[in-house]
């Protein structure tokens, strides 16, 4: 097999069962292809308390600078009924101009298309004048805990260090060139407890239903607007996820009431700020309010979720540049620059050197039938290519 080709590449990578924390041969797949080109490839380990080991991989080329890092992840969800899949979701099969499988979208598909990008750039001119990395973990699809982050920190131990970082995660909404993620904004979750009173529903003077108050809570934090976004954000939303009372039975009202919410943030706010101001609302909605008229005020506790994610803008024009010319150059569309969807692996890389987001298109992720189109996985390489000319250009002349 050729490392050149991307579809050889991501069939390699699909039929490696990798769904997390499972590194399923998909580490030793990728360190076969990146091996030969001349990197130095290392398995790490990474364990925490209570989580399944994960296995992840960092491989570079090079020892000085400039230095670029390519980041992303092999794991993969799982496939579900397999029976539902026009072609076995573990087997890459191609039709009608179309390889089906898991991962092929997320992500499989741009760590193959780097790869074979980073292989023609070494065919063509030789080793980089600088450095290229791969950074991929076995944990982005599950709890993210022995994942990049402890990859990261690994790397910085041995005394890595990068000037800029792409993450190949699938960021075109319907065809190649339309999107490069700048940055992602914050995501930070909670769940809100509201105490009551047990009692029959045929006696309400009795009890205090938890219902009520709970209601009052959630409608304070979804009604008022957070912001009304920023020049580079979407406006701050919040919604509320799950409402529970662990109750089975339609007669008896429930001695406390659940709801689980989470809010997506714009750079209007620190996780710390918002945490704030929806302790400020609950306060304000629970004194004012109560379970039933003439009762006592709503009672109630919040638990945060561990590890929220903050929002993240990169300022880095040589960086965007230079991948908004490649994307230009080969598909002449010229990408919006957006801040749009869910958190990812930046959201760690950030901290170290500058970072954006550029893949595959996203609409079969995830899915039963996720596939991609040989003709995109070869535009998505040309892309990639071209990107690394620039970047080292750019970076050498900086």
């Amino acid at each position: 097999m050729s490392a050149t080709n991307p579809v050889d590449n991501l069939q390699a990578l699909i039929r490696c069962p990798s769904v997390t924390p499972a590194e399923g041969g998909a580490l030793s797949a990728l360190e076969g292809m990146l091996a030969p080109l001349g990197f130095k490839v290392e398995r790490v380990v990474a364990r925490a308390e209570g989580t399944p080991d994960v296995e992840n991989l960092y491989a570079r080329v090079g020892s000085g600078g400039p230095h670029l890092m390519f980041a992303g992840h092999t794991d993969v969800v799982p496939p579900g009924n397999e029976a539902d899949w026009s072609h076995p979701p573990f087997a890459a099969e191609i039709s009608d101009g179309m390889l089906f499988g898991r991962g092929a979208v997320d992500m499989k598909g741009g760590i193959a298309c780097f790869v074979a990008a980073v292989a023609r750039h070494i065919e063509k001119y030789g080793a980089p004048d600088g450095s290229i990395s791969f950074l991929i973990t076995g944990d982005e699809e599950g709890p993210a805990i022995n994942g990049t982050d402890k990859l990261l920190q690994w790397a910085v131990d041995k005394g890595e260090k990068w000037d800029a970082c792409l993450v190949g995660e699938p960021t075109n909404p319907d065809v190649l060139g339309d999107m490069i993620k700048i940055g992602r904004r914050g995501s930070l979750s909670g769940r809100i407890t509201v105490q009551g009173v047990q009692g029959h529903s045929a006696y309400p003077h009795l009890a205090d239903n938890p219902i009520r108050g709970l209601l009052q809570l959630t409608h304070a934090l979804m009604d008022e607007p957070f912001d009304h976004g920023t020049t580079d954000f979407p406006p701050s939303n919040l919604e509320v996820t799950t409402i529970d009372t662990g109750n089975p039975a339609v007669n008896v009202i429930p001695a406390k009431a659940t709801a689980a919410f989470n809010i997506r943030f714009n750079d209007t706010w620190t996780a710390d700020s918002l945490q704030d101001e929806i302790i400020r609302r609950l306060e304000t909605a629970a004194t004012e309010g109560s379970l039933r008229p003439g009762r006592d005020p709503v009672r109630y506790e919040i638990v945060w979720n561990e590890r929220p994610s903050h929002v993240f803008l990169t300022r880095n024009d040589a960086l965007i540049e230079s991948l908004s010319l490649a994307v230009e150059k080969i598909t002449g569309r010229r990408p919006a620059l957006s801040t749009t969807g869910g958190t990812s692996d930046a959201r760690f890389i950030k901290d170290y050197c500058p970072v954006v987001e550029f893949g595959l298109v996203g609409q079969t992720m995830h899915m039963v039938d996720e596939r991609v189109s040989v003709e995109d996985l070869e535009t998505l390489t040309n892309i990639y290519g071209s990107f690394i000319a620039n970047w080292f250009t750019h970076a050498r002349s900086a």
